[in-house]
């Protein structure tokens, strides 16, 4: 089995198609927004059941008229909702309120944190955002300018791919359900998953610390195979150039149970720890960080070549670890949370 691995590595370097630190640059970073569901002309929603159950003003009957009015007789909405419509045309043609004005200028700034978090952010992320530039808003205020400009964040459904457990593979422990992490470079994570491409797959192979979340290797490749995920191992290795007694948590996959990446664990110094069997929750810190990728960069987009794929993932690399907010993090970026904690 040792000498099958150590073969299996070799053959498929032709395979991979890219593999990089994933605060690795170099590369002017791809685009990395995609088509969403398309929303109604204008924003409207409609009439009669797009609208609260209960208005709790007539004010915000005026500001739902105000937005709806592109889609819909102002003179209809105004009998529906029973308010006049000279009353409408006094509210529209009012002075600004200090309300107004600050709302105005939150909008200027949630437009361009929403913007430069590649259109990823919702309202909590948002309001994290605000307060790092001196807004200190709740999150309901930041929920409804959202609304009202059409600014979503993007979120997708958790799913598992379980081809089923090898019965062989038993001796290795959950090690790390013992240790509960108080620093970097302690426990590190790994994990493998499919992304679709037309009627075939890719495979991406991850690294991470557990404990800041920050990605430390990463490798894409056509195939499942030992030397996709040494490929991301080794640049993990050649970044942190860890101590010796680092915890390795993966899944119980025929992958990490190889030989080859047992003997690369062993000879770096890693203690090796696996799932429990039939506990995929284990391994829970990178299926969310997959889950998070996923859904901000890879579902509702079309990918035609390998080279698409390898394009928007090493964009969002470097985007994930220094930019975007982690809320298990306190809605700090995984290396700005590092610097706090060498600090």
């Amino acid at each position: 089995m040792a000498q099958g691995g150590t073969r299996g590595a070799h053959r498929d370097e032709e395979a991979i198609i890219e593999c990089r630190s994933a605060d690795g640059g170099g590369v002017e970073a791809a685009e990395a927004d995609r088509e969403g569901a398309q929303a109604p002309e204008n924003g409207a929603r409609t009439a009669k059941k797009g609208h609260p159950v209960l208005f709790r003003s007539r004010f915000e009957v005026f500001e739902y008229i105000e937005q709806n009015r592109g889609a819909y007789p102002v003179t209809l909405m105004c009998s529906l909702y029973g308010v006049s419509r000279a009353g409408y045309y006094k509210w529209r043609n009012r002075a600004p309120s200090a309300r107004d004005r600050e709302d105005s200028e939150l909008l200027v700034h949630i437009k361009d944190i929403h913007r430069k978090s590649r259109r990823i952010y919702g309202s909590p992320r948002v309001t994290a955002s605000l307060a790092e530039r001196g807004y200190r808003v709740g999150k309901k205020r930041v929920a409804r300018l959202m609304q009202v400009e059409g600014l979503r964040g993007r979120s997708a459904d958790l799913y598992y791919a379980n081809p089923g457990l090898d019965v062989r593979y038993n001796e290795i422990p959950n090690r790390k359900r013992d240790k509960v992490a108080t620093g970097p470079d302690q426990i590190w994570v790994g994990d493998i998953t499919f992304l679709k491409l037309g009627r075939r797959w890719l495979y991406l192979a991850v690294v991470m610390d557990q404990y800041s979340r920050r990605v430390l290797g990463w490798a894409l490749g056509r195939n499942k195979t030992v030397g996709l995920t040494l490929k991301a191992l080794n640049q993990a290795i050649r970044v942190r150039k860890p101590t010796r007694g680092v915890i390795f948590h993966s899944d119980r996959g025929a992958v990490y149970q190889a030989f080859a990446y047992r003997d690369r664990l062993a000879s770096a110094g890693f203690i090796q720890s696996m799932n429990r069997p039939k506990r995929m929750t284990d391994n829970a810190h990178m299926e969310s960080f997959f889950h998070s990728m996923k859904s901000d960069v890879v579902h509702r987009r079309h990918f035609h070549r390998p080279e698409d794929y390898a394009r928007v993932v090493r964009s969002y690399m470097p985007f994930y670890n220094n930019v975007r907010l982690h809320s298990a993090l306190g809605y700090c970026a995984p290396a700005n949370f590092e610097l706090r904690c060498a600090a």
